[in-house]
């Protein structure tokens, strides 16, 4: 199953000396900037020392008085405690920058980034899964991650307990990637401290938030879209039905990348995500060869440059368009159920249009799916 939205972005120019990482950490840590802000900031105004000058107008037109943006004293003490602990900042554009990450439009401006940074170019195929996973599951989880870094894959995942646990140990000799919710000297959960120093020193750990924030639970679906946006695609091991693996899942297909699933029982409530996202078009996965032979033919023994850009990029799509498509199939539906094709037909969208629009909604609640396909609104 493939999204169908992924913007390329051709990496921006390199900083000047003026456009340091100083002035760049200063203007995403100020109030009320975004990632989204970030980029139109510096788009508008050219560099970050400029945006910082323009900031407390900009807030007053806004009807915010007395705005004024992250202190000087906050940066240095970042910067500080990031060289503290041995970690790199990567800015967007640069050249450590990770390639596959400029295909998407909410791309991290900023990075810090704990070990092997060469790892960063490499293809990546993100394994994520439950938390509360079972003793296959983990297993499986560990025999994908080894059989894909032998095919010459970097394993990304979240560093959580369970699936994600169990990736990074697979693929720890051959190259692992832990995206962090928190910040990156911020090992959470705590029983994973020792896996973290370990990819450390093997692979790479790296976050977008602050060095020693804690993480809240609005972080991790943040970091979640970094997961997906570094793999060409993403594989769900075990996913409840409102798991955060289906949101990681969601947005790989936003982003234009290819969704897979291990299949489980029907009767595993760890399952029915997996085998939904199966139902809905995922590729079954039963091996490391299912998720190769589901990509493009990729050259694995080099790393990937930053200009490499696929041959032909699914056709982009809007916050706009979803939220009319949301709107469209609420619209349709109603407590009585209805065939999703009928669905489809009423509303005038391809199964690919409809079928991430639908998880979506699910995830949400919004609807619910009945025995034969159909399909209602919840009321």
């Amino acid at each position: 199953m493939t999204g169908t939205n992924a913007s390329s972005t051709h990496p921006p120019l390199l900083p000047t000396t003026e456009e340091d990482p100083f002035n760049r950490l200063r203007l995403l840590r100020s109030r009320r900037v975004g990632v989204a802000t970030y980029h139109r900031l510096l788009a508008e105004h050219g560099s970050a020392a400029d945006a910082l000058r323009a900031l407390p107008d900009i807030a007053k037109s806004a009807g915010v008085s007395g705005y004024e943006a992250c202190s000087e004293g906050v940066v240095s003490a970042e910067l500080k405690a990031g060289k503290a602990a041995g970690a790199q900042l990567v800015m967007h554009g640069s050249p450590t920058y990770p390639a596959s990450l400029y295909d998407i439009a909410d791309a991290p401006p900023l990075m810090w980034v704990m070990g092997k940074t060469a790892l960063l170019q490499k293809p990546m195929i993100a394994l994520v899964g439950a938390r509360n996973a079972s003793s296959l599951g983990t297993r499986m989880a560990k025999r994908l991650a080894e059989d894909l870094t032998k095919a010459g894959f970097a394993v990304v995942s979240g560093l959580a307990r369970g699936i994600d646990a169990a990736a990074h140990h697979g693929a720890l000799a051959g190259g692992t990637v832990a995206v962090m919710a928190g910040g990156v000297d911020t090992i959470y959960p705590a029983e994973n401290t020792q896996l973290a120093q370990d990819i450390a020193k093997h692979g790479v750990r790296l976050s977008e938030m602050p060095m020693g924030l804690q993480p809240q639970a609005r972080h991790f679906p943040m970091r979640n879209r970094i997961i997906s946006g570094l793999a060409r695609a993403v594989v769900v091991v075990e996913a409840a039905g409102k798991s955060g693996s289906l949101i990681t899942a969601r947005n790989a297909l936003d982003q234009g990348r290819d969704v897979l699933a291990v299949p489980g029982h029907p009767l595993d409530a760890r399952a029915w995500g997996c085998n939904l996202l199966i139902r809905d078009g995922a590729t079954l996965v039963r091996c490391a060869e299912d998720v190769i032979d589901a990509l493009t033919p990729v050259d694995t023994t080099q790393e990937a440059p930053a200009t490499d850009l696929p041959e032909a990029a699914p056709p982009e799509r809007s916050l706009r368009d979803i939220a009319a498509l949301h709107s469209k199939i609420l619209s349709r539906l109603s407590a009585a159920p209805i065939a999703e094709d009928q669905l489809m037909r009423d509303i005038k969208v391809t199964a690919t249009d409809v079928a991430p629009v639908l998880i979506d909604l699910e995830l949400d609640g919004k609807i619910t799916r009945h025995a034969g396909g159909l399909l209602a609104r919840v009321v």
